[in-house]
């Protein structure tokens, strides 16, 4: 019996790290209530203010047709108030890379940099993530296609609520419909967790395969994640996901 409570409680410590290394991943330093607001449908994110474009509405999902582009669903997101985040922000964050990208890198949200720039992943995270595409797969960045979950900066970099990410999805989703890429690497539990439709540990989940509307999908560490625990065995888990990814696109 004590030899069982001793195990339980070395899973349950186990469990806690996991779980304070996944916040610690994400810049959280803090957790607060989550505020109620109405659910968010996707006629509520068709008929928000700012939606530029024509969106077709199918069953109450959003659908973007048999190939979208990447500029048709920009102007459909228009100068987006769609949710809380545009009130913060400098500017809307949508992507940046191959339109034709084999490989789609999908990250949680904008930073500050990012939000001042308007592209993604271009701060110190950013700055590690190119490192490891040009240094590690040895592909140009360019090569690839980079966004987020969300397209404006979540305050204080905390991470974005259920109705922000449900917002953005539709946009998204027409990203990856445009691009097409025949792997996706997520970046981090939030990103993660959206794609594969439930709430995951990234630390039990990175390196094993999934998929996504008939995506495969790879799920690492974020950058960030790896900036606060720069470690060899880190830094060789992400190689291996990212080779795995780049070899998967490619054959």
């Amino acid at each position: 019996m004590e030899q069982s409570l001793a195990g339980e409680a070395r899973h349950l410590i186990a469990s806690v790290r996991a779980l304070l290394a996944e916040l610690a991943e994400e810049g959280v330093d803090r957790i607060e209530p989550e505020a109620a607001s109405p659910e968010t449908t996707a006629e509520s994110v068709a008929a928000a203010p700012g939606d530029g474009g024509q969106l077709g509405l199918i069953g109450g999902e959003l659908l973007w047709g048999e190939k979208p582009t990447l500029d048709e669903v920009r102007a459909a997101l228009g100068d987006c108030t769609r949710c809380r985040l545009s009130g913060g922000r400098t500017r809307i964050v949508f992507g940046d890379g191959n339109p034709d990208a084999d490989l789609m890198f999908i990250g949680e949200g904008p930073g500050a940099e990012e939000d001042r720039r308007g592209l993604p992943f271009v701060g110190r995270a950013g700055d590690l993530l190119t490192q490891m595409i040009e240094k590690g797969l040895g592909i140009p960045r360019s090569s690839v296609y980079i966004c987020n979950i969300v397209k404006c900066r979540p305050p204080d970099n905390r991470t974005p609520l259920a109705d922000e990410v449900a917002a953005c999805r539709p946009f998204l989703d027409g990203q990856i419909s445009a691009v097409r890429p025949r792997v996706i690497v997520a970046l981090g539990k939030p990103s993660t967790s959206l794609l594969l439709g439930r709430d995951i540990a990234i630390t039990r989940v990175r390196g094993t395969w999934h998929e996504y509307r008939g995506v495969p999908v790879m799920p690492t560490f974020h950058p960030a994640y790896i900036l606060r625990q720069y470690t060899p065995q880190n830094r060789r888990l992400v190689w291996d996901d990212l080779k795995a990814a780049l070899d998967r696109s490619r054959a």
